[in-house]
């Protein structure tokens, strides 16, 4: 058989055993998959490009009458309905009766899960056909909301709702850092499509999960619920308005790593510089909230984004640690984290700190940017005097381009 000529082609090969399925809801599973190739290879809005592409697919294959073309067409309009020309699709003869079922669902539960730190949470949304005989069985939605970098991480569907559902609850009930409840639809809806607009405009996707496989099967089911009509959700909270630096000092846990002690000024600027990188963190992450503090965050700050974004002598890199060590012990008691957590979280941070140390050393992290300042600082150059700068970079052009 020759090769497909055409996108087109090679989606009707791959659907040609469409009609020949038991179900939607395996109709749907396959249309979804399809689909999800041109997402994953989408260079701009992928929401946009599959959009696109089915309008251009029904449009191209309206002549087609076989049953794997008319019953393809059918499930791409239900999975893409505001595709240019899917209000337009038509059955044809031959399509399975089961096809009078795609898309009709009804959402049966909704719950929400994550982890008490803040880090993520998971939505979980149950369907049921219309008809189940030809439908297919209740299904389930999960996504999945990374709070540390503002998008829906995954997306999942599921056949077995009930098997799922008692899966999660089992694992909640059995872990005392994560939560689970029942939770409104319309923050469901509001939540995962938020976050998922920033999803479909990353150049790279996740690695893992179904994200790209399941997005349009998902987006049309939760497109079902209703709009927003409560306050957003509590997590990640909305930070307080205090100043945090002073707050900190003046804790029992600054005092406890003994920083309440230092009085020498190189020491101090240390101190207080370090402080600000931490808060300096946090305002660059989703939720802006500097008590928002966990392994996951601990880990964002002290391997990867401090030696980016920052250039630390040798008193600071000493500091930081221990400043670290403190503010983890007070962003967990200001936010009442169980025992488990803080405990964790320390933990977590202990085993980060010879990997600091490391990182710092070898300075394989730095951006170009920071690498340039370090160089500066350490041939005496004062970053801040523009014209010793514009000298320094004059002396070093050729290595510099």
């Amino acid at each position: 058989m020759a090769a497909p000529q055409t996108p087109y082609e090679a989606v009707l090969h791959a659907a040609r055993d469409v009609a020949k399925l038991d179900c939607a809801l395996d109709a749907e599973m396959l249309g979804t998959a399809l689909l999800g190739s041109v997402y994953s290879v989408a260079t701009a809005d992928r929401a946009a490009a599959v959009r696109d592409f089915v309008g251009d697919f029904l449009g191209a294959t309206t002549r087609r009458r076989t049953a794997a073309a008319t019953t393809i067409r059918e499930v791409f309009a239900a999975l893409v309905p505001d595709a240019a020309g899917a209000s337009d699709v038509r059955r044809g003869p031959q399509t399975p009766s089961w096809a009078a079922q795609l898309g009709r669902v009804r959402p049966t539960g909704c719950w929400a899960y994550g982890d008490v730190y803040g880090d993520q949470t998971s939505y979980l949304v149950t369907f049921a056909y219309e008809d189940a005989d030809d439908g297919g069985p209740e299904h389930a939605v999960v996504a999945l909301v990374d709070h540390n970098i503002g998008i829906t991480k995954d997306v999942f569907v599921g056949s077995s709702a009930s098997r799922i559902l008692e899966q999660v609850r089992e694992m909640c009930d059995d872990d005392e850092l994560t939560w689970f409840r029942e939770e409104d639809p319309g923050r469901v809806r509001g939540e995962v499509n938020k976050h998922l607009e920033i999803t479909d405009g990353l150049g790279d996707l996740p690695a893992d999960g179904s994200l790209a496989t399941d997005r349009a099967l998902a987006a049309a089911r939760l497109a079902l619920l209703p709009a927003a009509t409560t306050p957003p959700l509590a997590e990640p909270r909305t930070p307080p308005t205090i100043d945090f630096a002073r707050d900190f000092l003046g804790s029992p846990e600054a005092a406890r790593f003994g920083l309440d002690k230092i009085t020498a000024d190189d020491e101090l600027a240390s101190l207080h510089f370090c402080i600000s990188l931490i808060l300096d963190h946090a305002a660059s992450l989703p939720s802006a909230d500097p008590l928002r503090w966990s392994p996951a965050v601990a880990g964002l700050f002290l391997l990867d984004w401090v030696h980016r974004r920052a250039v630390l002598d040798m008193d600071d890199a000493a500091m930081l640690p221990r400043v670290t060590r403190a503010w983890s012990a007070y962003a967990t008691r200001r936010r009442g984290l169980p025992d488990a957590a803080v405990t964790q979280t320390d933990e977590m941070v202990e085993e980060m700190i010879p990997e600091f140390a490391r990182l710092y050393a070898t300075g394989e992290r730095r951006s170009p940017a920071t690498a340039a300042v370090a160089q500066l600082i350490y041939e005496g150059v004062d970053p801040n005097d523009t014209d010793a700068i514009d000298a320094w970079i004059e002396a070093n052009r050729d290595t510099l381009d």
